[in-house]
């Protein structure tokens, strides 16, 4: 069955085939298959307990004529298909993404009216903040279509903030970290100083207020009392005190003064950001505060070039606009009040004009669709045409005005103001002032992607959460009003009370404008989607409230999760094989500013966005980078094959190494064992032939029998470590204990004194004139001496043998 799925996973991270048990509150499901008869068939097992007893039948979604059950959960609005109960993704829509729906009644042409059957169908329209419209048919003559309409009702119209499904799930493991903390880190990167980071002691302590050379930051607004719409922290000219900003705050639109969006360290040009002035109808109202402001942003040029950079006040508004102001109190500057400052107009209309443009958009697009809501051809389909044959560039030429929507003309004149405020500032060095009515609309737009060009850490997923931080969520872009969800209005220890904004919802979010060029964002196209979609869902706390104070009052962070976190586990979960990282990224090619050509600045429709319900087809990836991808999968699963391996290979590898050495030790040991009992058989050999020489028998016992000969046994320390002839070396620690039993062959024939015999007959130290030479020897007077004798080497070794000692005189 054809849907219209982009063909990738739920952009809220969510399995296409689960829901989740939190947001199963309540629910309903209507029947009507394409003939309009009943299905008997039950609901599955899974989802019967969170049906009501009056709720049975199917539904028909309309766009797709698929056949399955609605419910209505507290978090969307749900169709599961009537038999494999997958999740429709065309037909399923979280609550805070629908901008509004209908009942409506349709009475089909009586040439298809069959016998028995109702004309009129009865249908449920939901149109999505997310370019798509759902058409839902349900069985006549039944509370299917009201049920559903009435849940509806209540969920997505909450009265409370804190009736929105991101209090309800709670933070989870996505908890929101504090992002002050973000913003002032922020901050120091642009003063240079990057390698610091602060944390909420710091702020809390007041600690954060640091400087350079030009710039400084303030907490002039740390309690919101100057401007509820402004951050705690503000970046502003040094040489301005916090009293002249206090003075300086009162002559702009909602107290939003000038104040430093982005500076160039080396070159010290600066894009500041307000709101308009309070010059009055006849324009000729001043401020002294405001003026030395202004003129405090440029900063003097470089030192081999003398005077002070050049100003530009860019005002966002058509002249006439900024003029109409005037009558309420508003209007521009002018030039001659201002120093060295030139005004320049980009002429880009109010949001009330953008809201009915992407309205006409809308519904253009699903009338010329492949996926019409109303199920009925179009002359694209008919013919089984694509949208503009595959090619977007030539779709625009063919379909310039988009039914006369003039969505891609305000779309071009965002792209050329920032475009011109980028190139005034990496060309000129000169310093920029951008501002429109409120300064929280085009003013945002403009700076934001002017930073996007300027500078290259934006480009990359942190910068690009640094920059939506800080000039969207902390100079308070109104999410909340222009998502048409409630706010917060309270203050002190009074209940909340929350306010319902009855304009309808408009999508203004920074990927609205995007360049349709190619940019170094890691993969902006899906990673936007996902990002836009996250931000319309109100799963998450980010984007909840319309200021920095609101949320901060409301306890936001603490109650509810974080989109960025949300974001990163997406891309964790696959690393750099997922669909937000850009394979093709080079920051080397892209370490400086973007100034794109003229050409460059003609956009079309974002396809992966616009075009994802009404042309699916024509969203999906190039075929080439489908390929691409799927050739980086398999590589990447290749390279952890092969990391694997390698880790294996050198766990061998060692185990290998401490095996040779191991042996490498035994066999040292092993020769030295060897050499030693080498060296002992000859020196017992030597020994044997020195006594034997004497005339005695020697007996040399093995050293098995040691420890068990019955002679007497004498231990004699051995000799030193030494180095045999090969070069390796033995240790005699253990002394080598010979056991020797000395015999005459003649000593039972010998009478008289055996000890004077032994002296006369056989020492060859005793004397010719019968004295001894070893005095007081005892060695012939001890028949011990020689008998059990242990043979002491070094000893031998110090006695001087004489050939004498061997031959009888």
């Amino acid at each position: 069955m054809a849907t219209s799925s982009a063909g990738r996973s739920n952009s809220l991270g969510e399995s296409e085939n689960q829901i989740g048990e939190s947001e199963l509150v309540e629910g309903e499901h209507g029947s009507d298959s394409l003939d309009w008869t009943k299905i008997d068939e039950p609901v599955s097992q899974g989802l019967s307990g969170i049906l009501f007893e009056a709720e049975s039948g199917y539904g028909v979604l309309v766009n797709t004529d698929e056949a399955g059950t609605v419910f209505v959960t507290n978090f969307r609005l749900l169709f599961l298909s009537e038999g494999s109960r997958d999740v429709i993704a065309l037909g399923t829509i979280p609550l805070a993404t629908i901008e509004k729906f209908n009942k409506i009644e349709i009475k089909q042409p009586s040439g298809i009216r069959q016998s028995g059957k109702t004309p009129t169908r009865r249908l449920l329209q939901v149109v999505g903040k997310d370019m798509r419209i759902i058409m839902f048919a349900f069985r006549p003559g039944t509370k299917q279509r009201s049920v559903v309409f009435d849940a509806l009702l209540r969920g997505i119209r909450p009265a409370r903030l804190w009736d929105l499904y991101a209090f309800t799930s709670g933070p989870s493991n996505n908890t929101n970290s504090n992002p002050k903390v973000r913003l002032v880190n922020e901050y120091y990167r642009l003063l240079g100083m990057g390698s610091l980071q602060s944390s909420i002691g710091t702020i809390e302590d007041g600690l954060f207020k640091l400087s350079n050379d030009w710039w400084r930051i303030s907490d002039v607004n740390a309690s919101y009392n100057m401007c509820t719409s402004y951050p705690f922290a503000l970046l502003v000219p040094k040489a301005i005190r916090d009293t002249d900003l206090l003075k300086a705050c009162t002559f702009r639109a909602r107290c939003r003064l000038p104040v430093i969006s982005w500076c160039d360290i080396r070159t010290g040009a600066v894009l500041a950001r307000s709101s308009q002035p309070l010059v009055g109808l006849m324009m000729n109202m001043r401020s002294n505060a405001d003026e030395n402001l202004v003129g405090a942003l440029c900063t003097r040029l470089s030192k081999n070039i003398e005077g002070r950079r050049k100003l530009y006040i860019a005002d966002a508004r058509p002249r006439k606009n900024a003029l109409a102001n005037g009558a309420m109190g508003g209007g521009s500057e002018s030039s001659s009040n201002y120093f060295q400052c030139e005004i320049v107009f980009f002429g880009i209309d109010n949001i009330h004009a953008m809201r009915e443009s992407l309205v006409r958009l809308r519904d253009y697009l699903d009338t010329h669709g492949t996926k019409s809501s109303d199920g009925i051809s179009s002359f694209l389909r008919n013919g089984g045409s694509t949208w503009g044959r595959g090619n977007l560039s030539s779709m625009s030429a063919s379909v310039s005005t988009l039914g006369d929507s003039g969505w891609l003309i305000h779309v071009q004149n965002v792209l050329a103001g920032s475009a011109w405020i980028a190139a005034r500032v990496a060309l000129e060095s000169a310093s920029m002032l951008v501002h429109c009515s409120d300064g929280w609309d085009r003013t945002t737009q403009l700076v934001s992607l002017a930073s996007l060009l300027l500078d290259p850490y934006y480009r990359t997923i942190n910068g690009f959460q640094a920059l939506v931080e800080k000039d969207w969520l902390a100079f308070g872009h109104p999410f909340s009003d222009r998502a048409g969800m409630p706010s917060f209005s309270g203050s002190g220890s009074m209940p909340l009370e929350l306010s319902r904004h009855s304009s309808s919802p408009n999508i203004t979010s920074p990927s609205s404008t995007s360049p349709s060029s190619p940019s170094s964002i890691r993969h902006v196209q899906a990673f936007l989607v996902d990002f836009l979609d996250c931000v319309l869902s109100c799963r998450f706390g980010n984007f909840l409230c319309n200021s920095e104070s609101e949320r901060v009052k409301a306890g936001v962070f603490e109650a509810s999760a974080c989109l960025w976190m949300h974001l990163a586990d997406m891309r964790g979960s696959e690393g750099n094989s997922h669909v937000h990282y850009n394979m093709f990224y080079n920051p080397s090619k892209h370490d400086g500013p973007l100034l794109p050509p003229a050409a460059a600045l003609a956009p079309t429709l974002w396809p992966q966005f616009h075009l994802r319900w009404s042309c699916p087809s024509e969203a999906q990836s190039s075929q080439v980078e489908a390929q691409c991808r799927n050739m980086m999968g398999k590589y990447s699963e290749l390279q952890k094959g092969k990391d694997l391996a390698e880790s294996n290979a050198k766990e061998i590898t060692k185990t290998v190494e401490s095996l040779t050495a191991d042996l490498l030790n035994e066999s040292q040991v092993s020769y030295s064992a060897i050499a030693l009992a080498r060296k002992a058989n000859i020196e017992n050999a030597s020994i044997k032939r020195a006594i034997e020489s004497l005339g005695y028998k020697v007996r040399v016992s093995d050293i098995p029998d040691i420890e068990n000969h019955p002679a007497k046994k004498t231990d004699m320390p051995s000799p030193t470590r030494k180095t045999i002839g090969s070069g390796e070396t033995y240790d005699k620690n253990t002394d080598l204990c010979v056991s020797i039993t000395v015999t005459n062959d003649n000593i039972d024939n010998v009478s008289g004194n055996l000890t004077n015999w032994f002296c006369e007959s056989l020492c060859p130290l005793r004397a010719e004139d019968g004295g001894c030479r070893w005095p007081n020897a005892g060695c012939a007077r001890l028949r011990s001496q020689f008998i059990g004798l242990k043979a002491n080497y070094d000893a031998f070794d110090k006695l001087s043998i004489y050939d004498r000692y061997f031959h009888p005189e």
